[in-house]
């Protein structure tokens, strides 16, 4: 049976975010589905379904900033939220100029990634 709530997929090399942040995203009404790497999401099919990426920004293989261009390289116009332990400005600068909804460092508070989430999908959601 296909839930009829709204996809947000997570895609970090950290098995503690991996583990965490769905549960969380579901506390808050949202599917989730963790991915390991930008490779195994874009393999997985799930860029078709996912309504909202969270990504990290520094991966092994390709980054949260590259699988932000392949995206939308194949048209995918999916509302993307980076999160990332490292203060790079510049960097999470560029991520907003390119289109990102917002850029988190961690670690973020619920209501902070809540706030990320109202923005890419226009609605005020409440947990």
């Amino acid at each position: 049976m296909m839930s009829k709530r709204p996809l947000v997929s997570v895609v970090d090399d950290d098995e503690s975010v991996r583990e965490s942040l769905p549960d969380l995203l579901r506390e808050f009404g949202y599917s989730a589905k963790a991915f390991s790497s930008a490779e195994e999401f874009l393999a997985s099919g799930y860029d078709e379904k996912t309504q909202c990426l969270i990504a990290d920004i520094a991966m092994p293989g390709m980054s949260g900033p590259e699988l932000q261009s392949e995206l939308k390289r194949r048209e995918r116009r999916v509302p993307m939220i980076f999160i990332t332990a490292h203060g790079l400005e510049r960097v999470r600068a560029d991520l907003m100029e390119q289109g990102a909804v917002a850029c988190l460092p961690k670690p973020f508070s619920d209501q902070a990634l809540l706030e990320a989430l109202n923005a890419g999908f226009g609605m005020n959601l409440r947990p």
